[in-house]
């Protein structure tokens, strides 16, 4: 196959990997992070520290997301460079947050990039490292967990 068609159809499964995750946030399908993620891998979510695995990743997004309501994570203006079987992508994020039972109280809005490094696998394409890069948090915090040592 020529290069050039390859690498288009790599980065629209990476694209679509991007969007897979902002759905698995907003219907909290917990189990489904490893079809965008690798078991293996490592991230910076901007809580303070490197981590690892899928199942810290999992308590990490449980922490902040099962005590909130509704949430709408949208990602955009996403770049992505194909290498053989490595990717970089980087993609705008901004997530509301809605209070439990409260459709027309107060959110919290988070907005920032993900920085993202891909591997091509054999399931298909899956992030081995994320930095989420943090610019502004806005609205009541109190919507969001307080991260793992909140969950219950």
């Amino acid at each position: 196959m020529d290069q050039t068609l390859q690498a288009l159809l790599d980065e629209r499964e990476i694209t679509r990997g991007l969007s897979r995750f902002a759905r698995i946030l907003d219907t909290k399908s917990w189990d489904d992070l490893g079809d965008v993620f690798a078991h293996d891998l490592t991230f910076d979510y901007g809580t303070g520290g490197e981590q690892q695995g899928i199942e810290t990743l999992r308590t990490l997004m449980r922490s902040f997301l099962d005590k909130c309501g509704g949430t709408q994570h949208l990602l955009g203006s996403i770049l992505i460079d194909v290498d053989g079987d490595r990717a970089t992508s980087r993609a705008y994020v901004q997530a509301r947050h809605q209070r439990v039972d409260d459709h027309t109280g107060p959110v919290v809005d988070s907005n920032g990039e993900y920085v993202d490094q891909w591997m091509r696998r054999p399931e298909g394409w899956r992030i081995v490292r994320r930095d989420s890069l943090w610019a502004t948090h806005s609205g009541d915090p109190a919507i969001i967990g307080a991260g793992p040592d909140d969950l219950r």
